[in-house]
């Protein structure tokens, strides 16, 4: 249930992503910056972090949640363009890698989506995205963003 406890505090986050994911053109990859600060609920069964990207004059919360029957959790994401709740990832921690599966729909298509969490020590984590649209047999990494802890939790 603590597996998000190293996420909580202030965060810069180097963002890289993929202009045009799935595309059948060359990739095209963009950095941005972004700012992120994400707050612990209901005694670590959950969180959430809310996510600026200035450069894009947008903003992205996540809703992290712990199923304490089916032990997983389950990421949700809505950003400033949409206002909409997107479609929850789900999954689970090994050691320091974690990893979350779920379907959406990109462009209209239906799509597998896997998210990739890192625990890469007390100040720096790493999250990737990935989308299949071919029913997972293939899989394209399409976002990374890099975490850089600014201050703890409380501070």
């Amino acid at each position: 249930m603590d597996d998000f406890d190293f996420l909580h505090g202030c965060w810069d986050v180097a963002n890289r992503r993929l202009t045009a994911p799935l595309g059948s053109g060359p990739a095209t990859w963009v950095e941005f910056p972004g700012h992120a600060v994400v707050r612990s609920l209901f005694g670590g069964a959950g969180n959430i972090d809310e996510l600026s990207l200035p450069t894009l004059a947008r903003q992205g919360v996540t809703l992290r949640l712990f199923d304490r029957e089916l032990e997983r959790w389950s990421i949700h994401w809505s950003d400033s363009r949409t206002g909409r709740l997107d479609p929850p990832v789900v999954g689970g921690f090994t050691g320091d890698r974690g990893d979350f599966h779920g379907e959406d729909t990109y462009d209209g298509r239906p799509i597998r989506v896997h998210f990739t969490w890192y625990r890469l020590g007390p100040d720096a984590a790493r999250w990737e995205q990935e989308f299949s649209g071919d029913d997972g047999l293939t899989w394209e990494l399409n976002w990374i963003m890099d975490f850089t802890r600014t201050a703890a939790a409380g501070a």
